[in-house]
């Protein structure tokens, strides 16, 4: 884990939001490294600010564990609309459970939808369909 670790901090160092994520999912989980919450968080806040829905949806999980219910829920529809299914399944599991509400989750879908069809191309079809006919 040293060389990757220095590779992530150098990346991370120069604005990549993947970087910055991995760093703080090898911190939070304590993955190759002591586990150091705060360094996690700092690490999803950058990778979420650059746009990282993984990030924001870690973000979620972890204001949800500090009793942060409407802070995480925010998180969650934030990577929703970046197409991040989880974020959408875990909207969908606290609306059952009465702590998303209808207009909130109904949000998170259209822009949720919007992100996944805007990812969409003629040529990305034609690749999935020769794919499956391998």
């Amino acid at each position: 884990y040293g060389r990757a670790m220095e590779l992530l901090t150098k990346a991370a160092n120069m604005g990549d939001a993947v970087a910055h994520c991995e760093l703080a999912n090898m911190y939070g989980f304590g993955g190759g490294v002591e586990k150091d919450t705060k360094k996690a968080v700092y690490h999803w806040e950058e990778a979420a600010i650059r746009g990282n829905p993984e990030a924001r949806f870690n973000l979620g999980i972890y204001e949800a564990q500090n009793c942060k219910f409407d802070r995480a829920v925010k998180h969650w529809i934030i990577a929703a609309s970046q197409g991040y299914d989880l974020a959408l399944e875990k909207l969908k599991e606290w609306y059952h459970m009465g702590t998303v509400r209808k207009e909130d989750l109904t949000s998170a879908l259209r822009a949720h939808q919007a992100a996944i069809d805007s990812t969409k191309s003629p040529q990305r079809e034609e690749a999935a369909t020769a794919d499956r006919s391998c």
